[in-house]
């Protein structure tokens, strides 16, 4: 089969469509990528070995109505331009991960009457995918609460969301050798997204001396490359302290990085939460509460339901409670031990699988 994805805007869109690219290229099936030439999907798409073809796309701003002639111009625009591409690659299915290039891709594909598969990263599906729905063959999830927002889909299942194989097969062992940790000491793990976040950075840097003070802990915090500087200054780490706390800027490895942790500090964004249930490592939430339709508290109030992790509020920072959670996280094996069988009960390690499956039936139906 050739099978397009598409996706743009965030890397939350990008990493579980190059999750379930590398699922159905082990099923022998040709996957291309449509993005903006413009976005993150342009330069992680562009890493991998997946034909990528650019389709301008963009929102609107409702307080100045220009901007929204201008975007269904160019929504019109793209939308012609990729049913002349279809004609030349014939997909059998097309793949929409949520953000506006998905909009033209999909409806081109409705017009040649090719079926469209939906995948919704979080527990609110997002605008672009709320408006495909109608639609589509078939929409996947990973939270079943949100079923209720595709209306219209043919068929609405949840899958998890794929995690891509060099973060689900990273080992603990490979992990700590990488780190310098060694295999009997409690690893937390600090981290806020990709650019860092502030409130948790400082929060953590405020437990430094009863963090330091616990034998056998070491902490590795990524404080994210604009907070690095700052976070380094506030923590002014000795050398010796150092050998405890590993400070990081970024780290390429996450896979591995995550595998060696015990304990998880982080934001409760889609691709961070699908990586941590595909490890199962035991974790403290704490969501971005900018996020759009506050859908970072839905997910992690969803998979704390769930028994996977605990979670508390950004303005809760700093108070005591933080304290409280992450040392009784800490101090509690039996509860990080209960957490992680909880989250290898989540579809997150089988999700690629679940969705390919969805996509190769929506193709043959």
């Amino acid at each position: 089969m050739v099978i397009v994805l598409s996706g743009g805007g965030t890397a939350g869109h990008i990493n579980p469509a190059l999750a379930l690219a590398e699922e159905l290229k082990r099923r022998d099936h040709q996957v291309l990528f449509a993005g903006t030439p413009q976005g993150v999907e342009a330069r992680l798409v562009g890493q991998t070995d997946i034909p990528f073809t650019a389709f301008e796309a963009s929102g609107f701003n409702r307080r100045h109505p220009a901007s929204l002639a201008k975007g269904v111009a160019k929504i019109a625009r793209s939308t012609a331009k990729a049913k002349k591409w279809f004609a030349e690659v014939k997909p059998d299915v097309v793949v929409g991960f949520g953000g506006y290039v998905c909009i033209p891709v999909a409806r081109a594909a409705e017009q040649l009457g090719i079926p469209v598969v939906l995948h919704e990263q979080n527990s609110h599906m997002g605008m672009a995918n709320q408006f495909l729905s109608k639609k589509a063959a078939a929409v996947a999830l990973t939270y079943g609460e949100c079923a209720g927002q595709a209306k219209g889909a043919g068929r609405v299942t949840v899958t998890g969301n794929p995690v891509r194989r060099s973060v689900a097969e990273a080992s603990r062992a490979e992990g700590r050798r990488m780190l310098g940790i060694p295999e009997d000491d409690l690893m937390l793990l600090v981290f806020g997204g990709s650019l860092g976040a502030r409130s948790i950075n400082d929060a953590v840097v405020s437990l430094k001396q009863q963090l330091l003070g616990r034998p056998n802990l070491s902490v590795v915090h990524i404080a994210g490359p604009r907070e690095y500087d700052r976070v380094a200054e506030a923590l002014a780490l000795t050398e010796d302290e150092k050998r405890h706390w590993q400070l990081l800027a970024y780290q390429d490895r996450m896979g591995e990085t995550l595998a060696a942790a015990d304990v998880i500090v982080s934001r409760a964004g889609a691709t961070s939460l699908a990586e941590i249930s595909a490890l199962a490592i035991p974790a403290l939430l704490v969501p971005y509460p900018y996020a759009t339709e506050d859908h970072q508290t839905k997910n992690a109030r969803s998979y704390v339901e769930a028994g996977c992790a605990d979670w508390l509020a950004d303005d809760q920072l700093a108070g005591a409670e933080f304290a409280a959670k992450l040392n009784r996280l800490l101090d509690d094996g039996q509860l990080r031990a209960q957490m992680t069988e909880a989250a290898r009960r989540q579809p997150t390690v089988n999700a690629a699988r679940n969705l390919a499956d969805v996509v190769e039936e929506s193709a043959k139906a």
